[in-house]
């Protein structure tokens, strides 16, 4: 610079065959640099996959403080669906970890305090691992403590998680229908899915009546998106009334997004089936949002897409912009917690 500074004609100061040496030295040394980088940065993606969702300087950010857990958080949206940040222990420069907030600012307690300890890569894992466990018996202390008579929910709805609430409301629904179609199919009750509808409507009344009452933001919306699932169900079994569904295994029952609590080598799990296909429940946390109105379109999205997962194949919806591809491809996932 100081030789450039004397003599500041352009060929004369880079014309220097050492300088220009110099340069491709140096450039071929950030190339290097720059591929050993990303080898180390790969190593960390894969022993935590959600880093994916990181870019290289947000990913260095994270790395460059690892004794310091707190500067995990304004990252964490990008690795969880929806858990904004996570709850510390009120001691100074903490590393217990207590549970999760949301967008929505639910907050879920883990099952198991988390330590913030070791590598970034290595604890996150156990808050992934922590948060599926924690939902799993949030949802089924919450199945086990259902009323018996189905009615009187108003208090049952908001001892746990909305996320919980709304999983246990579909196992329990899929079991009703699935009891009414028998009872129709060995003869003992031929009214028996009518029934379960006037028992749908009036579950759908007390729920309305409930959010005409003083709720507060939080148990609104959780009433919301049981409602918009709820009266689906109820248009569900209008139509499997309608074409006199006799079978479990009719097409207009078994084409049904439908959630079992069933137990699988000594273990009880949620599984969602529809038609011939069959996922374990993933318990992803999703905070306390909104749920997409199903119409028969959302229904046969839901059909193809299942069937492609099943098949170990991606699907690809099609169509003219702002028809809502992108969110029905997440309601799915949400309704599947992956």
């Amino acid at each position: 610079m100081l030789r450039t500074k004397k003599n500041p004609l352009v060929t004369d100061a880079c014309g220097s065959e050492a300088l220009l040496g110099r340069f491709q030295g140096n450039n071929k040394a950030l190339e290097d640099i720059q591929k050993g980088l990303e080898d180390y940065l790969e190593t960390k993606r894969n022993a935590f996959p959600r880093f994916y969702f990181l870019s290289n300087d947000e990913l260095l950010e994270i790395l460059s403080q690892t004794r310091n857990a707190q500067a995990v958080q304004p990252h964490l949206r990008k690795c969880f669906d929806n858990v904004v940040k996570v709850e510390f222990s009120a001691e100074k420069d903490s590393a217990e970890i207590l549970g999760m907030w949301s967008a929505e600012r639910e907050y879920v307690a883990f099952s198991q305090s988390v330590w913030a300890r070791g590598p970034v890569e290595g604890w996150l894992n156990t808050i992934e691992a922590t948060m599926r466990k924690t939902l799993y018996d949030v949802t089924k202390a919450s199945l086990d403590a259902y009323p018996e008579d189905g009615l009187l929910r108003d208090a049952w709805f908001f001892e746990s998680c909305a996320q919980a609430v709304l999983t246990v409301d579909q196992v329990i629904w899929t079991s009703g229908v699935a009891a009414a179609i028998q009872e129709i199919g060995k003869g003992k009750n031929k009214k028996a899915l009518e029934e379960f509808r006037e028992f749908s409507i009036q579950q759908i009344a007390a729920m309305v009546g409930l959010v005409r009452g003083d709720l507060n933001r939080l148990q609104r919306n959780a009433m919301g998106a049981l409602i918009v699932i709820d009266v689906h169900a109820r248009e569900v079994v209008d139509t499997l009334v309608r074409v006199r569904v006799d079978s479990v295994n009719d097409f207009d029952w078994t084409c049904r997004l439908r959630y079992y609590w069933e137990t699988e080598e000594e273990e009880q799990d949620v599984f969602a089936k529809q038609t011939n296909t069959r996922f374990r429940y993933g318990y992803e946390y999703l905070g306390n949002g909104p749920r997409l109105v199903i119409t028969p379109l959302t229904d046969k999205c839901y059909m193809t897409l299942t069937g492609a997962l099943h098949l170990n194949f991606g699907g690809s919806p099609q169509g003219p912009a702002g028809t809502g591809k992108t969110e029905t491809t997440k309601d799915l996932a949400k309704a599947l917690a992956i």
